[in-house]
């Protein structure tokens, strides 16, 4: 089984040969990487990268494919991506240091996680949107365009654009409106 295999809400074996050799892969091609690299490194194993896109080192990720962002996105140091579904972030997105982006998830019952048995849900973050530092986001959320997320939040439920959300669990504290064009 490749990552891109893995469809969210379904359980699959975590420990399964491939996607273990895959992950080793990636890991693999982290640590080679060299400074200034990191451009060229992150286009090959990330769904999509572009130039005018940072992530500060150290980072991590599972797999890198199922990893989208658009233009000008930049992640601070330590974030981390477990991208066993698919995670993807608008333009213009700005990630605090620490944060993580976890897709994965265990079984409730005991038996299935002995079985190292795992299941994913994606996460879906719009334009614009602004992570404090040590945020933790949950599979299954969508944070809408324009969101502003406080420091140290762990998203587990949706977050609606133009909203100002802290907290854990992270709750909208108020809604802003839309800044001008001219206003910027």
């Amino acid at each position: 089984m490749k990552a891109n295999e893995i469809k969210p809400g379904v359980l699959y074996h975590a420990y399964d040969e491939e996607l273990l050799e895959q992950r080793k892969k990636v890991q693999e091609a982290l640590k080679q990487m060299k400074q200034g690299e990191e451009q060229q490194v992150l286009k090959e194993l990330l769904g999509s990268w572009h130039d005018d896109c940072e992530m500060c080192v150290p980072f991590h990720f599972d797999y890198g494919e199922n990893i989208f962002v658009g233009h000008r996105f930049h992640a601070n140091f330590n974030a981390v991506f477990l991208d066993e579904a698919r995670i993807t972030f608008g333009d213009d997105c700005l990630i605090g240091p620490n944060c993580g982006f976890y897709t994965a998830s265990h079984p409730l019952d005991s038996a299935l996680r002995d079985q190292m048995l795992e299941t994913c849900a994606p996460i879906t973050v719009g334009s614009h949107v602004w992570f404090g530092g040590n945020c933790v986001v949950l599979g299954g959320v969508t944070i809408g365009d324009h969101a502003v997320i406080g420091a140290g939040s762990v998203v587990t439920k949706d977050i609606p654009p133009y909203a100002l959300a802290y907290g854990n669990p992270c709750r909208v504290i108020r809604m802003f409106a839309s800044v001008k064009a001219e206003e910027r």
